[in-house]
């Protein structure tokens, strides 16, 4: 069973007085295995909050279909099984954390001793447990982030939907979410989020998707995506190395700079590296580093989306 299966799926507005066509998502194909972290990107207006609207049944399709634990997305039913916390939350601001929690769970049927003690694994697991009865009008964007993120996990979700979960944090709050979101994986659950965070992504995403202007450009893990066999260049530092063997590697089309007792060295073709490292030692140099340069996500990212022609 797919946690999440997306075929076809599209939604077109009509906007103005004239009802312009305005295509927000285009045809979008996806499936989600059960217990990964899927990351879905794009920059902003690329059509990530429109999916995860129709997902939840915000909006209707104009076209498409979607299942989530094989179940239609127009079954209500469904919603009993996902966790969702959306880009911009409204929270009861006079309420405090407990009572948020409790709200959210007696919305789900749950109750007494069962709800209490779900309450407390929650504040622990988002490290609120000290905060628990502080207005929610006195917490931070970052405090405000977990207690959201506590309140999509009250019923036990078996699929978690997270919207831009790390826009606005500072670095310790986007740590703390990517820290939850693991421990999350860890215990069974598929997440699924959008976010124009790559280095978050890249440091917790089991597979990405890479959504332009409402249709999916790129769909795998970051490795296969930013090629983790595509080495883009080679920098080697080297000590000991005399003029005349940095003008010998330069004659192969190196950049050589000198940093003191060491010497960087750039190669755009990986070719010539076993060359080069030969070449110094032969010379009596010594070999200090060698770190190879692949595309990164960014960069895919950036020419996928059309963005880096500058």
């Amino acid at each position: 069973m797919k946690p999440l299966r997306i075929h076809g799926l599209t939604k077109e507005y009509r906007i103005g007085f004239s009802r312009r066509s305005v295509l927000a998502l285009d045809h979008l194909d996806l499936e989600i295995d059960e217990g990964e972290v899927f990351g879905f990107l794009g920059h902003n207006g690329a059509g990530k909050t429109t999916t995860i609207k129709l997902l939840m049944g915000l909006v209707y399709p104009t076209a498409g279909e979607a299942w989530i634990l094989d179940r239609s997305i127009r079954d209500v039913g469904v919603k009993q099984s996902i966790g969702f916390l959306p880009e911009s939350p409204f929270f009861y601001e006079y309420l405090t954390a407990e009572e948020f929690l409790t709200f959210y769970g007696q919305l789900f049927g749950i109750g007494g001793v069962t709800l209490t003690k779900k309450i407390d694994e929650l504040l622990e697991l988002v490290s609120m447990t000290d905060a628990r009865r502080r207005p929610l009008r006195k917490f931070s964007k970052g405090m405000l982030q977990r207690i959201g993120i506590a309140q999509a996990l009250i019923n036990d979700p078996k699929l978690v939907i997270l919207d831009e979960p790390m826009s606005g944090l500072d670095p310790v709050g986007r740590r703390d979410v990517r820290d939850i979101i693991l421990r999350l994986k860890q215990e069974g659950k598929t997440i699924f989020f959008s976010s124009h965070i790559l280095p978050d992504v890249e440091m917790i995403c089991d597979r990405i998707a890479v959504l332009v202007k409402g249709r999916l450009k790129a769909v795998g893990t970051v490795q296969e995506l930013a090629g983790a066999s595509s080495v883009t260049s080679i920098e080697l530092v080297a000590q000991d190395v005399s003029e005349s063997t940095v003008a010998g590697i330069q004659d192969w089309g190196a950049t050589a700079t000198r940093r003191g007792h060491h010497i960087l060295i750039k190669l755009e073709d990986d070719k010539r590296v076993n060359d080069v490292i030969e070449r110094i030692i032969r010379q009596n140099g010594r070999i200090v580093s060698l770190t190879p340069h692949k595309q990164s996500l960014e960069e895919f990212f950036l020419t996928e989306s059309g963005m880096n022609r500058i």
